[in-house]
């Protein structure tokens, strides 16, 4: 296996909780840019509001670009899933990834996994929100999900094999709070079971997720 590819597929094992990425220096505010524009293709659907424990976060999604991810999505926010998870992985210029764990680290109870959708022309761009996978098999979503910190366009689908090659499904972005999503990156973390790494060392909790309009 070549380089690029032993990165891509050491990435997806990161975002399947497998492997921690290396430790970034918690007290660097690296100078981001705004987040880029999706493209006008992408018509905007349904807003949903992850009030957190450090402030408010307005996710936008795009149904018409990835109708099974962000039914999906929704379906964990109506029956309350999200409601009082954590960010359990922060990487600071990569992601926050949270949508799982509770602030013991215990596990929810998910339904089946759905069909990747990444294929769909959107960007794993900073502000970007995406579809996590519980394993590095390609249709493995479930409830997990992450908002890109930076441009990761490593993320994106370039092939429809092998699995890590599929990349993330991007689903919607954040619209407001994007200053919330860099408190949280900033965060210092730790390992802490079951992970080895990047875990916030003081819960960042999601305390409440609500469908604002559909």
């Amino acid at each position: 296996m070549n380089p690029t590819r032993r990165r891509l597929a050491a990435l997806a094992l990161i975002l399947a909780g497998f492997l921690s990425f290396p430790a970034l220096a918690q007290n660097e505010t690296t100078a981001l840019a705004k987040p880029a524009d999706v493209p006008a293709t992408a018509a905007s659907g349904p807003r949903v509001a992850l009030d957190t424990s450090l402030g408010r976060i307005v996710i936008e999604l795009y149904p018409a670009k990835a109708p099974h991810t962000v039914e999906n999505f929704l379906a964990y926010v109506r029956e309350g899933h999200y409601n009082g998870t954590i960010f359990h992985r922060v990487i600071a210029d990569l992601l926050i990834q949270g949508g799982a764990f509770t602030s013991d680290l215990q596990q929810k109870p998910e339904r089946a996994p759905i069909a990747n959708e990444a294929n769909n022309g959107l960007s794993n761009l900073r502000g970007t929100i995406a579809a996590a996978r519980r394993s590095s098999e390609k249709d493995s979503a479930g409830a997990q999900f992450f908002i890109n910190t930076v441009d990761n366009r490593q993320f994106d689908h370039s092939a429809d094999s092998p699995a890590y090659a599929s990349g993330y499904c991007v689903f919607g972005r954040v619209i407001d709070g994007l200053e919330i999503v860099d408190k949280i990156r900033i965060v210092p973390t730790a390992a802490k079971a079951p992970f080895d790494g990047d875990v916030p060392v003081t819960p960042v909790v999601i305390e409440r997720a609500q469908i604002l309009s559909e």
